[in-house]
């Protein structure tokens, strides 16, 4: 499966030393006949996180852990952005390093894209077969709403548009990537919408998303804000 494919990994970092030794043996353990490479962006994590990269570099080799650190936080676009550069491979991951996205999704997007032709494949939490785990009642809520909201006023015609776990076809990352503009929790969002205007074909994958094992969340509600935002925005522009 894959084999004439290469599928270059990029996981953005910032605090996740306890995470991303384990994110990594899962991603080997599940794609054993894959050609791929981890690519990890660290936004200067004062946790050690990437001295663990380092180890684990001797374990894997450089060729298929690259480190591509950052000086400091500087948003999660311009870490896909920063990794797109060092990316050798023609298809494109992007994952949490939490252990939210479970590694044992990946030979599923890989055949779907391979079985369709998919330009884009996302994980979705909303579909049949798909969920969360971890979140209490008042998260739930405020992810589906979010989810509803923006599919009632943007029509992008996928389930989960605020998921980030998706393979791209190289080629159309860059080109969608090139025409966004949000950043942090709306990025996502910006990114399938205007992946479909672009009329690029997407197909979803079902997922149980699981909250983080370790370490805090990232999402409060200042984030909500700026989601409603950049609907607003959205809604505007595309």
């Amino acid at each position: 499966m894959g084999k004439k494919n290469k599928y270059s990994i990029i996981i953005p970092t910032y605090n996740e030393r306890l995470n991303i030794a384990l994110i990594v043996y899962l991603v080997f353990k599940h794609l054993s006949d894959v050609d791929f490479e981890i690519i990890v962006v660290d936004d200067g994590s004062p946790d050690g996180t990437q001295d663990i990269v380092r180890q684990l570099q001797k374990v894997y080799g450089e060729d298929r852990i690259l480190l591509r650190p950052r000086p400091r936080k500087l948003g999660l676009g311009t870490a896909y952005i920063h990794g797109l550069k060092h990316a050798s491979g023609n298809f494109v991951v992007i994952m949490d390093a939490d252990l939210s996205h479970h590694p044992k999704y990946l030979p599923r997007f890989i055949k779907k894209q391979m079985e369709t032709g998919a330009n884009i494949v996302t994980g979705t939490r909303y579909v049949s077969s798909g969920g969360v785990h971890g979140w209490n009642l008042m998260r739930k809520l405020t992810s589906r709403g979010a989810n509803v909201l923006a599919q009632t006023l943007l029509w992008p015609g996928v389930s989960d548009l605020t998921g980030s776990f998706r393979l791209y076809q190289k080629s159309a990352l860059e080109d969608i990537i090139s025409s966004c503009v949000s950043k942090g929790y709306v990025f996502q969002m910006e990114m399938i919408v205007r992946a479909s205007r672009k009329c690029y074909r997407i197909e979803e994958v079902p997922i149980t998303f699981v909250d983080r094992v370790f370490g805090s969340s990232k999402l409060g509600g200042s984030e909500i804000v700026e989601y409603l935002k950049g609907l607003l925005y959205l809604l505007v522009t595309t």
